[in-house]
């Protein structure tokens, strides 16, 4: 049988009619596709029992409906998870910035939540059973598996509750379109090098639900794999609010509850995103996300002490973070190197 390079190379020739054409290897992301240029197109290796190819191919053609900036799928065999796809460049947004002109891409990016947050799809809804899901994660995988932490009743409880907490936060806003990864990894930089002479592509869109509109401005400003000041994400915050709003997609929601939703909002996020990247670990061999562990926990911690007062709850749980969680994490990961 094949392997799925040679599958992916005769759809390739197949479809560009090259008997001749060869493919070199982009890379491969956190997920099991791999990514190959040839002929002018991407090629992605996309296995259908771990991809969701019918998803990305819809909801592509969604976001080109919308106006926004996004790979077009040129072919697809959803039998065997090969697609062909428009080549956007290797400039991810994330490469582009430092602290002078973080604020001037941001807006840029923040720009495209309207439109993004309008797309008309029948999409599967952020819900209290799709949260639950993804808040086991945490513990599964980075309590767990990562830490080998053993959780007595109250530790239980301190979690269960937390967590009804968020739930209830993100049920409780505005709703529409999410990206659900919409970071500055995941946003294309094409057609020049500042924000004035470039436009920005969406990309990794695959998973795109129903859910709160502070997401996708919270993993933004919030992002995972780099941390502005407090300033710029202050900064950042404001004029996403104010770009949502203009829109009327806020329903007269004003700052502070704006502001509240999306920290809380982002400690979701967080805490799934922290499991994950252990989970990338143990059970994939991607070592490379742990050193991200620190700073994503970080944001957890300072929305708990941000929102404390108002949400006991998260006091509780940003303090038993910094004394049970994070003092066992840091030496495990100087001792694997990652």
């Amino acid at each position: 049988m094949p392997d799925r390079f040679d599958s992916l190379l005769q759809f390739a020739r197949h479809h560009t009619g090259d008997h001749t054409l060869t493919l070199s290897l982009i890379s491969g992301d956190a997920s099991f596709r791999r990514y190959y240029r040839g002929g002018g197109l991407v090629w992605v290796d996309a296995n259908p029992q771990t991809e969701k190819n019918q998803e990305f191919v819809r909801n592509a053609s969604a976001l080109h409906a919308r106006g926004l900036l996004a790979p077009e799928v040129r072919a697809v065999d959803y039998a065997l998870g090969l697609l062909a796809v428009t080549d956007l460049g290797d400039t991810q947004l994330i490469r582009c910035l430092d602290e002078t002109c973080v604020l001037a891409w941001y807006q840029k990016a923040i720009a495209l939540l309207p439109r993004l947050g309008g797309v008309t799809l029948a999409l599967e809804p952020f819900d209290a059973a799709f949260m639950a899901r993804e808040n086991a994660i945490f513990p599964e995988w980075l309590l767990g598996q990562h830490l080998n932490l053993t959780l007595d009743e109250d530790e239980r409880r301190l979690l269960e509750d937390t967590f009804a907490c968020l739930t209830e936060n993100n049920l409780a806003q505005p709703q529409g379109v999410m990206h659900r990864d919409f970071h500055s990894r995941n946003l294309m930089v094409c057609g020049g090098d500042t924000p004035d002479e470039s436009e920005l592509a969406i990309i990794d869109f695959q998973d795109m639900v129903i859910g709160p509109l502070s997401y996708d401005l919270v993993s933004l400003l919030k992002d995972c794999y780099v941390r502005w000041p407090d300033a710029v994400m202050e900064q950042g915050m404001r004029h996403g609010f104010e770009t949502l709003s203009r829109a009327n997609l806020l329903a007269g929601l004003d700052y502070a509850s704006f502001r509240r939703h999306a920290d809380l909002t982002g400690m979701q996020r967080h805490l799934k995103a922290a499991g994950l990247f252990t989970r990338l670990y143990h059970r994939d061999g991607k070592s490379g996300y742990l050193k991200d562990i620190p700073r994503t926990l970080g944001y957890v911690v300072d929305a708990c002490r941000l929102h404390g007062e108002a949400h006991p709850v998260l006091k509780a749980f940003g303090d038993w973070l910094v004394r049970r969680v994070l003092p066992g994490f840091a030496p495990r990961q100087a001792g694997e190197g990652a």
